[in-house]
């Protein structure tokens, strides 16, 4: 390409200042009416672009072929209908075309569903292909899609239009539902409301109601029919704490897009309301501080607490108004809201005439109706005055031999107890050189339950045991405090007792047989937690599309089975093992891409606007591809338009002068010469 360009042989303001002078010289001569003012001019003309020195610079330029970006929605939507089918033809049919384009090119680039459910991210994907060409050479952009597109706010800056090819069909039409509100927690026994609705899209046939599926947990599900285009409140009341996986589902109808989003999963935690506990102390003691200190640090426990400071018999002078704040009031603790309370400690209590014979019936029938009782024994335990020798004995799991051991021994946890969540791992915590020692057991033997822990002799220390719907713990010595105090060591008592007492508050992560399960991705661990020393049944699955399975169990820790498992397809999972049971959702119920299914432009139209490009229907026919100017309208009846870019790589240039100096030179002479002779003859 030539190009005439200047490079002045004195500086500007000469040149304009030359300039200036010669203009007023011109404008005498032709105020004077100079017969050769002309050769004058172009005298003066030759000499000033003779002193600007214009050369003559000769560029080679390759030209660059223009691209054209075609990005291609590879999402889960786009296996709906014949969508795939249509975007086959599509790709086929814009290669061609493009190919018969004179020195243009086709970049392809495919976009598969968004990790962690984001949905199609074809903004994103056209950024990236955007960004890793010149600017210059853009000549247009071509998106192949149902419209459904997650991430609008990513679109880049086009040079070029951006066309829209959508896929579908105008009758499409889809049944979707889909819980608008739902709790992440609920209170055990309390009514929580889920919100739902039910609504269908595109051109769905004419109808008001619809049959929902409703089913909680392992519980049988059942049916109700429910108006569509609603929001619906659901009340429904946990049957556990922990995880609840709730679902709700509709019936495919044929004709309908697709019945991925005729279902939905919610997982709801379900908790306690704040916990009451009783803790009665028959006399102050080193250990009343700690289980104090430990229900109080819990915020979740509400604690009424009661020491008992002097017998009733006792009389030494002192009024009653002196040892206590309050009275203590047996009959509306013991009689009136003895169901109020979760759980029922007695520490280092006697039976001194305090409560009633009836009143300690009434503890016995709470743990046979679900209750808890935790006792915590002293030497009293052995005594004459023992709660064993109360009606509370009928639920107790040791018998006292009336033998105090008052030797120092390290607790061990049993063969058992390893396998237990209560103790399951305690060991692991124990100082370098073993846990300290405790001075002090209350010799029992076991008549029921299960020992965890042992003293010196392999006597129980802490033997624990199921009542009815309720649950029972005996701990045979009052020298856990020991270990907060960092004796010889110390252990775990804080964990110890938190774990203890989160067993008699029945919280699900301490159920000695259990079977729960955990989801990474696409991966569930199934773990199965038991007290027996025997391997577990497999595990039976029941997958979202109704085939079964069987997974086998392998040993990960003592006590606990674990399997781990690729499951094939996101859903809802059924597992069940003997009488155990639970529910497990995998990934969402309906994925991101089927929440909007029916193809539209609505979301891509004011992008493509922007840029003057259009949105085409496959349906209609595959339009054809045409090269028009920049700014101009880039779509019509029929075709999409793309901009040539006239891109060029710059090669070799090469400089010189338009003419010589000594030309320019002789030119201005034969003007002046030519101008003097004109003038010489008019005169004569």
């Amino acid at each position: 390409m030539n190009e005439v360009i200047f490079q002045p042989l004195i500086g500007a303001p000469w040149i304009v200042a030359l300039a200036v002078l010669a203009a007023a010289l011109l404008a005498l001569a032709v105020w004077r009416r100079l017969a050769a003012w002309a050769l004058r001019a172009l005298a003066l003309g030759c000499l000033l672009v003779a002193l600007c020195n214009p050369l003559l610079q000769d560029e080679a330029r390759k030209p660059l072929s223009d691209i054209v970006i075609l990005v291609v929605d590879d999402s889960a939507s786009q296996d709906l209908s014949d969508r795939a089918f249509q975007t086959a033809q599509a790709i086929e049919a814009i290669k061609a075309q493009v190919g018969r384009l004179t020195n243009t090119e086709l970049r392809i680039v495919t976009v598969p569903d968004g990790a962690q459910n984001a949905g199609t991210l074809a903004m994103e994907a056209l950024s990236r292909a955007v960004a890793a060409e010149p600017q210059a050479r853009l000549a247009g952009a071509i998106l192949l899609t149902d419209g459904q597109v997650h991430d609008l706010q990513a679109v880049p800056a086009l040079p070029a239009p951006l066309q829209v090819l959508l896929t579908g069909r105008q009758g499409d039409w889809d049944r979707r539902l889909q819980i608008t509100n739902a709790p992440a927690f609920a209170i055990m026994g309390e009514d929580s409301v889920v919100k739902f609705r039910i609504d269908d899209q595109g051109a769905a046939p004419l109808a008001e109601t619809v049959d929902v599926t409703i089913a909680l947990d392992a519980e049988p599900p059942a049916t109700f029919t429910v108006p569509l285009g609603q929001e619906l409140e659901l009340p429904i009341q946990l049957p556990h704490a922990g995880i609840n996986v709730l679902q709700l589902s509709v019936a495919g109808v044929d004709g309908e897009l697709t019945d991925r989003n005729n279902a939905a999963v919610v997982q709801i935690n379900g908790v306690r309301d704040r916990l009451s506990v009783l803790l009665v102390s028959g006399e102050p003691n080193p250990g009343e501080r700690v289980w104090r200190n430990l229900l109080k640090s819990d915020p979740q426990v509400d604690l009424v607490h009661f020491t008992i400071l002097r017998p009733p018999e006792k009389q030494d002078g002192v009024p009653v108004s002196e040892l206590s704040l309050i009275a203590f009031p047996t009959k509306e603790l013991f009689v009136d809201k003895i169901k109020d309370f979760d759980l029922i400690i007695f520490d280092r209590y006697a039976m001194r005439g305090i409560l009633p014979m009836s009143y300690l019936q009434n503890v016995v029938d709470y743990v046979n109706e679900g209750g808890t009782v935790l006792v915590a024994a002293g030497p009293e335990f052995g005594t004459v005055d023992s709660l064993w020798r109360s009606p509370l004995a009928q639920v107790l799991p040791v018998e006292p031999t009336s033998v105090m051991i008052e030797e120092g021994f390290r607790p061990a946890v049993t063969d058992l107890g390893r396998r237990h969540p209560v103790t399951e791992g305690l060991e692991a915590l124990a100082p370098e050189g073993g846990w300290g020692r405790w001075f002090r057991l209350v010799e029992v033997n076991q008549i029921a339950g299960q020992a965890l822990m042992s003293g010196p002799q392999g006597k129980p220390l802490l033997v624990l045991n199921r009542v009815g719907k309720g649950r029972v713990a005996v701990l045979a010595s009052d020298q856990s405090w020991l270990w907060g105090k960092g004796f010889e060591g110390g252990g775990p008592q804080l964990e110890l007792l938190r774990r203890l007492g989160h067993w008699m508050l029945k919280q699900p992560e301490l159920e000695e047989e259990a079977l729960t399960a955990s989801v990474a991705g696409q991966t569930m661990t199934v773990s199965r937690r038991t007290v027996l020393d025997t391997v577990p049944l497999p595990v039976t699955v029941t997958l979202p599309d109704g085939t079964v399975t069987t997974l086998p169990l392998a040993e990960a820790s003592p006590g606990v089975f674990q399997a781990v498992w690729p499951v094939p397809q996101l859903g809802l999972y059924r597992l069940a093992q003997g009488e155990l049971s639970l529910v497990v959702a995998v990934g969402p119920s309906a994925p991101k891409e089927f929440e909007e299914t029916i193809a539209t432009a609505d979301k891509l139209a004011p992008l493509v606007a922007a840029t003057v490009g259009g949105v085409m229907r496959l349906e209609a026919g595959i339009p054809d591809i045409r090269l028009v100017n920049p700014g101009r309208p880039a779509a019509g009846r029929g075709w999409i338009g793309i901009t040539p870019r006239g891109a060029y790589e710059a090669g070799e240039i090469s400089v010189a002068p338009v003419l010589p100096s000594w030309l320019w030179l002789m030119l201005a002479g034969l003007a002046a010469v030519g101008a003097w002779l004109v003038e010489g003859r008019r005169r004569t």
